[in-house]
């Protein structure tokens, strides 16, 4: 790379996800940015972070692994799990303030309606004992005695 271009950072240089971080401090940088010494102290840094970011995950894993099996012996299935998940969702759900005030103003709802049809059926019972009670009274004054 020549020396003009040291100073610059391309679009092209700029790292990727997941890209080696080893690879991104290898880029050029400016020659008065860092010294070879600290460029070699961080990449020493950088080396050790990593170990001890494998090594985390080693651990992680090995856990991971420990609970499955507790979890085997104590007879947890992922069904199991799943069902009290949705236990305990539904459970937030209807102890939320917003699913309460729903809750409340749909049983007033219902109630309202429940009325509603009520008193129509009521009125639509007397109408149609009013039209059996004239028919009755019809058919009697017809019949001959």
């Amino acid at each position: 790379m020549e020396e003009s271009d040291q100073g610059t950072q391309r679009p092209d240089s700029i790292p990727e996800v997941g890209e080696d971080a080893v690879t991104t401090v290898e880029q050029p940088v400016s020659s008065t940015a860092l010294t070879e010494e600290e460029q070699e102290e961080l990449r020493n840094e950088l080396a050790k972070v990593e170990e001890e970011i494998q090594t985390l995950s080693q651990v992680l894993a090995s856990k991971e692994k420990q609970v499955a099996e507790i979890k085997r012996k104590l007879g947890i299935t992922p069904l199991n799990e799943l069902r009290q998940n949705l236990s305990k969702s539904w459970q937030e759900v209807t102890t939320s303030p917003a699913y309460r005030r729903t809750s409340e103003t749909l049983s007033q709802a219902g109630q309202k309606a429940t009325a509603a049809f009520s008193s129509v059926g009521s009125a639509i019972s007397r109408k149609l004992e009013d039209v059996r009670l004239q028919s009755f009274s019809n058919s009697f004054r017809s019949s001959p005695v």
